[in-house]
């Protein structure tokens, strides 16, 4: 069933707003997947917070228009699912670990903000952490010295309760 001309207009500013925030957005090739498969695949984006959609090229080429992700504008041929994410890695790792267990979603490419990838640089791409992972080394790296000091701190009453203890375990003895 074809879509009416107000469905199309509500469908370009529905992607539009989602491309206003993203950071990334992947396209595959979907030609054989059976809906049991995209329904695992659509629930797996929608935990990680990923848009998943699939869309007739032309609305999708009239929402890039105009963003930084026009230069995707070429890929688009055949029958298309899009990915897109705020963050720039979860669309990716979505996407490609998906592809890894099934052979019938086949990655075309994706862009990130101002540069097009190919099939290789999303899953280079897939690789990379997280926001949240970054967050957390960069965080573990920045309490390391202040527990360090901390502990240094902290061992010279114990140094001295220990030599006292010694002192005292010595007169004992005596």
């Amino acid at each position: 069933m074809s879509l009416n001309r107000e469905e199309k207009a509500v469908v370009i500013e529905e992607v539009t707003a989602e491309l206003a925030k993203a950071q990334s957005i992947i396209i595959a090739e979907y030609r054989g997947l059976d809906v049991a498969s995209a329904t695992v695949l659509r629930k797996k984006a929608r935990e990680s917070g990923v848009y998943l959609r699939v869309m007739k090229n032309t609305l999708v080429r009239r929402s890039l228009a105009g963003t930084s992700f026009d230069g995707i504008s070429s890929q688009l041929v055949g029958p298309l699912m899009y990915a897109i994410s705020e963050d720039p890695v979860a669309a990716a790792k979505v996407v490609a670990d998906f592809a890894k267990t099934n052979d019938k979603l086949v990655i075309m490419g994706g862009a990130l903000p101002n540069s097009v990838l190919n099939a290789d640089g999303v899953k280079a791409l897939a690789t990379m952490p997280s926001r949240d992972e970054l967050l957390a080394k960069l965080l573990g790296t920045m309490q390391a010295p202040i527990a360090t000091f901390v502990r240094t701190l902290n061992e010279v009453p114990t140094k001295f309760v220990r030599g006292l203890a010694a002192v005292r375990d010595q007169k004992e003895a005596a």
